[in-house]
């Protein structure tokens, strides 16, 4: 897995969410009629840099309403809670309490941070709040679908609502965590990332960088399992660059790249890179239905400019010796031909 930093552009194009993919979207529950706008909380009257625990900036700032705008928003944050916990359930709403609002400067999306607390219990919820854009909820609906990850989130006309992802950021893991890990823990994550590496190509997940994934540690009897998993599906299907899907060339996954090479025999990752391709196929046909569903929608859709387009089937036909690349006209296309070339290689694999 050898590494060299890549590039991407961050400010991409919003693109917007057609009819045939609002169907889509009204037929699998993912739309609300609960009215929360992106653009209603960016009316805040003020806020405060938000620093961690060391004095650090995150780049968030704790925002603030007046009195007759928090009582609207949080009133109708509220409800989009209990859409995303219990199946719209009115009956907690008078034990709701919005404990604060944040909003976060970097990055593509500039997502509100909402946490809400549920008073008779004390436990609380973060919820993120960002402008729709499909070539985004693309992403949720293929990790949705291709991974063994499910995704709650939801869309209100240009407003999409995503639940928060639980885990510990991959930065802060590497940093802080990686070092302490027992050698067995080590090869474990080692494998995860493979794992990991290799579904974010054949979904065309990129700028996975390690502060767009969490880690997610899982105790079983008397040890410690690791899972990764995304949290940002900005770059979906949209970079021209075909190593921009592959989490081992970003500089920031450096150490992670190592424990692979440390840790791993490459007839061991070859392995690995098998059975996350071998379970892919079998996801794809659990769900065919919807799968053909979103796929026939995102092939209509222009998610990324020409000249990306051209520049990763041309890569991925060099990269995988499949012809078909040649023939495709969207980014749809190319994410149907990959997949299409997972099926029929690895369909029978195990």
């Amino acid at each position: 897995m050898a590494q060299k930093d890549v590039k991407i552009k961050f400010r991409k194009e919003n693109y917007p969410i057609s009819d045939e993919l609002f169907h889509y979207l009204e037929k699998y529950g993912r739309i609300t009629k609960t009215s929360v706008f992106y653009d209603d909380l960016l009316r805040f009257s003020g806020f405060i840099n938000l620093e961690d625990k060391d004095g650090n900036d995150t780049l968030w700032h704790r925002v603030y309403y007046s009195e007759f705008e928090q009582q609207e928003l949080e009133a109708n944050i509220n409800k989009i809670y209990t859409l995303l916990h219990s199946d719209g359930d009115v009956k907690t709403l008078p034990y709701l309490h919005v404990d604060s609002i944040d909003y976060c400067t970097f990055g593509n999306s500039n997502p509100f941070r909402v946490k809400v607390r549920n008073i008779l219990n004390d436990n609380f919820t973060n919820f993120y709040i960002k402008k729709a854009d499909a070539s985004r909820i693309y992403g949720l609906e293929l990790e949705e679908i291709l991974s063994p990850n499910r995704i709650n989130y939801l869309v209100y006309k240009d407003t999409l609502i995503e639940e928060h992802i639980i885990g510990i950021p991959g930065d802060i893991f590497i940093k802080k965590i990686l070092p302490t890990c027992t050698e067995h823990e080590k090869a474990q994550i080692a494998k995860e990332f493979v794992k990991f590496n290799e579904r974010c190509i054949i979904g065309l997940l990129g700028d996975m960088r390690s502060y767009n994934y969490v880690i997610i540690p899982i105790h079983d009897f008397d040890h410690v399992e690791f899972r990764i998993r995304p949290i940002d599906f900005d770059q979906q299907s949209y970079e021209g660059n075909i190593k921009i899907y592959f989490p081992q060339f970003y500089k920031e996954n450096f150490q992670m790249v190592k424990l692979v090479i440390d840790k791993l025999k490459p007839n061991s990752i070859e392995q690995y890179r098998k059975e996350v391709r071998s379970a892919t196929v079998k996801r794809i046909n659990g769900q065919e239905i919807r799968f053909e569903e979103l796929i026939s929608i995102m092939k209509k859709e222009h998610l990324a400019p020409n000249e990306h387009v051209e520049s990763l089937k041309k890569s991925l036909q060099k990269f995988t010796h499949d012809m078909k690349f040649k023939k495709c006209k969207t980014m749809g296309d190319i994410v149907e031909t990959g997949l299409n070339y997972v099926l029929k290689n690895y369909k029978n694999s195990f």
